[in-house]
């Protein structure tokens, strides 16, 4: 990553985070103060639909080309994915000065409602009860939402809470879910007092 904020005098935080493992290669390039442009190619076309819902609800730019081994199942690229994005978000809001630092986000989607809570805490926790039936949407399977998300937590170091308030259909509770932790991160990564500290007494997160 280059210089920061401070230093240039630009007020865009961005990352570059780039992972190649013997199960994917992954190149990974975000910008939170954005237009929620993203351009998304992993293979996995409902997961690019998703992700690019959570950009744009987010108002972050997102670059992302991932390939995997998708011939053993969409595992491994859905997980080092939430690695590299959660690696850049950390990166990108840096020390976290003057970030608003929580954010709670009901998001519906027609007979879905869900609940995010997200706190840049520094300290990686996930409480989910988003409960959805086994099988598989566009080429994700459902139970990999869990796993994007355990795996965006402990590398963004960040607190999570996804509550699933109603909803019967598998497509709309997990569209949901990521337009929620689109809003949910823009908010909680916003700088609404330039000259403030870091919000905490222990004057880190």
């Amino acid at each position: 990553m280059g210089p920061s904020d401070r230093e240039t005098g630009q007020s865009r935080r961005s990352a570059l985070v780039e992972r190649e493992t013997t199960e994917t290669k992954i190149s990974l390039r975000l910008t939170l103060e954005g237009t929620g442009e993203a351009r998304v190619s992993t293979g996995i076309g409902f997961f690019d639909h998703m992700l690019d819902l959570m950009a744009r609800h987010g108002g972050f730019d997102l670059d992302l080309e991932a390939e995997g081994d998708l011939e053993t199942g969409p595992h491994h690229t859905v997980e080092d994915v939430a690695i590299c994005l959660g690696q850049a978000l950390e990166q990108a809001w840096g020390d976290k000065r003057g970030v608003n630092r929580y954010s709670s986000i009901h998001l519906p989607m027609d007979e879905a409602l869900v609940l995010v809570v997200l706190d840049l805490s520094g300290r990686p926790l996930l409480v989910s009860d988003v409960a959805l039936p086994a099988g598989s949407i566009g080429g994700f399977d459902t139970d990999l939402l869990q796993e994007f998300l355990q795996a965006l937590v402990n590398h963004a170091r960040m607190t999570l809470h996804v509550r699933s308030l109603s909803g019967t259909n598998a497509h709309h509770l997990v569209e949901a879910v990521f337009k929620g932790l689109g809003r949910a991160l823009a908010e909680a990564a916003r700088v609404s007092s330039p000259a403030g500290g870091v919000p905490s007494t222990k004057g880190v997160l």
